[in-house]
C-alpha cells in the first residue's frame, strides 16, 4: 500500500462533484452558497480584496449572519497581504480597513482572521484553499477580488470543484479550528487596534512548528466506494505530504500526465521526474498561461514596474525546456499548450495522472510552493472512471485558448523584450542572483 492510502478516504458518488468551468459560474455558486448556509461557513483563501467583488461577498456573508445569528461564520487570509495595498501603492490598512468598517457597519457574527507564515510575504504566505458550507467544499485555487470572480468583463480563470462530503468537510473545519483559529498567532483582522506581527511573534513560531507536523483527519473507515477523496496540507521542504504526492503522482504515471500551472518554473525534483517520464516514452501534457495572461503582465503601454519582469522570467524558463526536449516534441510525448483570451489571466492548477488520479491544488508546482507556502489540495481517487466525462469536458473548456507549442521558436526570447525588462533580466543574470529569485517565484 502507497503512503497515501495507509488512511482511508472519504467515498464519494459522481453526482457529488460537480466542475464548474468558469470565473462567473464560481462567483454565482458562492453567492448562492452564502445564502442558503444554515450552519456554518468556514473559507480560507488568500485574500478577501476591497474592490466591487471583495465587498459583494463580505457584504453577503454579514447579512446571512443577521439573517441567521446562530450561522458560525469563519474566513482566514494571509495576515501580511491583507495589511498592505496593492503593490505600488502607499502604507496603508490594506483590505483589513474594510474587514473593520463592514463589521462596524452590521456588528454581524462574521469573523476575518490572518494566519501569518512568515515574518514578512515574500518568504511565505497563507495558500490553504477551500470554503466549506454546510456539508459543501467549494474548491479552487482562486481568491476573491473583481477578476477571479469576473465582476466585471476580466477575468483570472482557475478550477473550480464543488464537492458533496459531510465528512470531509468536517475534517476541513476541525484542521481550521484545532490549528488556526485556536492559535494566538492568528489574531482578527476585523476589530482595531490591528496587531502587528510583533505583537505574535512567539506565538507564531509555536504555530508553524505544530503546522509542519500537521494533517487533516481522513475518513473513519475504509470506503468500498471506487470513487473517493482525501485532504492533503504541505508545509515546509521535510516531511512534506503534499508534495510527496506530487512527486508520488510525477513518479508511478503509466500513460499520461496531465500538468495545470500559471508559471512555469518546476522544481528540480520535479524536473527530473518528468525528463525520465518522457525517456520512459510516458506522455506529458502541459498547460500554461501566456506570458501576456499572467496575472504580474505589464503591457508595453503602461508604466513598468520590476514585478513586470516575472512573466518574461517565466518564459525563459519555459523556452529552456522546451529546447532541451525537443526530441520528446516531434515524438508526440511531451505536449505544452500556451493559454491565451484576451486580456484576461491564467491561473489553473494541478496534477491528473492517467484518468484516474485528480490533485485540485492552490499549489503552483514552483519553488516557492514547494518549500515556503502553506499548501493544500484534495485527491480524487476514480478507479472506475466515473468522473472521466466531466475532467475531459474541463479540459475541453480550458484548451478552447490554447496553441500549441511545437518547439522553443514559438516563443519570444530576450531580444524580443521591452527594453527595460531587457535590462532588467540582463541585470539579475550577470550578478549571478537569477538563480535565487527562481526560488521565490
Amino acid at each position: 500500500m502507497v503512503f497515501w492510502q495507509e488512511k482511508p478516504a472519504f467515498g464519494l458518488d459522481a453526482q457529488d462533484v460537480q466542475i464548474l468551468t468558469s470565473a462567473r459560474e464560481y462567483r454565482a455558486h458562492l453567492l448562492r452558497l452564502i445564502q442558503s448556509a444554515k450552519r456554518r461557513i468556514v473559507m480560507t483563501a488568500l485574500y478577501l480584496q476591497d474592490d466591487e467583488a471583495g465587498r459583494e461577498i463580505l457584504e453577503a456573508l454579514h447579512k446571512a449572519s443577521i439573517a441567521n445569528p446562530a450561522l458560525d461564520i469563519a474566513v482566514l487570509v494571509d495576515f501580511h497581504r491583507a495589511q498592505r495595498g496593492l503593490i505600488g501603492q502607499e502604507a496603508c490598512e490594506g483590505n483589513a480597513k474594510l474587514y473593520c468598517d463592514e463589521l462596524a457597519k452590521h456588528q454581524s457574527n462574521v469573523r476575518i482572521y490572518g494566519v501569518p507564515v512568515k515574518a514578512k510575504e515574500l518568504f511565505g504566505v497563507l495558500h490553504v484553499k477551500g470554503f466549506v458550507i454546510d456539508d459543501t467544499l467549494l474548491y479552487s485555487g482562486a481568491s476573491l477580488n473583481n477578476v477571479y470572480l469576473q465582476f466585471q468583463e476580466r477575468y483570472r480563470l482557475d478550477r473550480y470543484f464543488l464537492i458533496q462530503q459531510a465528512q470531509l468537510c468536517d475534517s476541513i473545519c476541525r484542521f481550521t479550528q484545532d490549528y488556526l483559529l485556536s492559535s494566538d498567532a492568528v489574531p482578527r483582522l476585523d476589530i482595531r487596534p490591528l496587531q502587528s506581527f510583533a505583537d505574535i511573534k512567539l506565538a507564531q513560531r509555536q504555530l508553524m512548528k505544530a503546522l509542519k507536523g500537521a494533517q487533516y483527519e481522513t475518513g473513519p473507515k475504509p470506503t468500498s466506494r471506487s470513487l473517493s477523496v482525501r485532504p492533503f496540507l504541505g508545509f515546509g521542504r521535510r516531511a512534506n505530504k503534499l508534495n510527496r504526492l506530487i512527486k508520488y503522482l510525477f513518479d508511478t504515471t503509466e500513460r499520461e500526465l496531465v500538468l495545470y500551472t500559471p508559471y512555469f518554473n518546476f522544481p528540480a525534483p520535479l524536473v527530473r521526474s518528468l525528463r525520465r517520464l518522457l525517456k520512459q516514452g510516458k506522455r506529458v501534457t502541459i498547460v500554461v498561461g501566456d506570458k501576456t495572461a499572467n496575472d504580474f503582465y505589464i503591457p508595453p503601454t503602461e508604466r513598468f514596474s520590476k514585478i513586470g519582469a516575472l512573466p518574461y522570467l517565466y518564459e525563459t524558463i519555459l523556452h529552456k525546456f522546451l529546447k532541451g526536449q525537443q526530441k520528446f516534441i516531434k515524438q508526440g510525448l511531451l505536449n505544452v499548450y500556451l493559454w491565451k483570451d484576451g486580456t484576461n489571466s491564467f491561473h489553473l492548477k494541478g496534477v491528473s495522472q492517467d484518468e484516474r488520479l485528480h490533485l485540485m491544488s492552490g499549489h503552483n508546482l514552483n519553488p516557492r510552493a514547494w518549500g515556503l507556502d502553506i499548501e493544500n489540495g484534495i485527491l480524487i481517487e476514480d478507479r472506475k472512471g466515473e468522473l472521466v466525462d466531466a475532467i475531459r469536458d474541463e479540459k475541453e473548456a480550458i484548451m478552447a485558448n490554447c496553441r500549441r507549442l511545437k518547439g522553443p521558436e514559438c516563443l519570444e526570447t530576450m531580444n524580443d523584450y521591452p527594453l527595460a525588462v531587457k535590462k532588467l533580466l540582463g541585470q539579475a543574470k550577470r550578478v549571478k542572483v537569477d538563480f535565487i529569485i527562481k526560488r521565490f517565484i
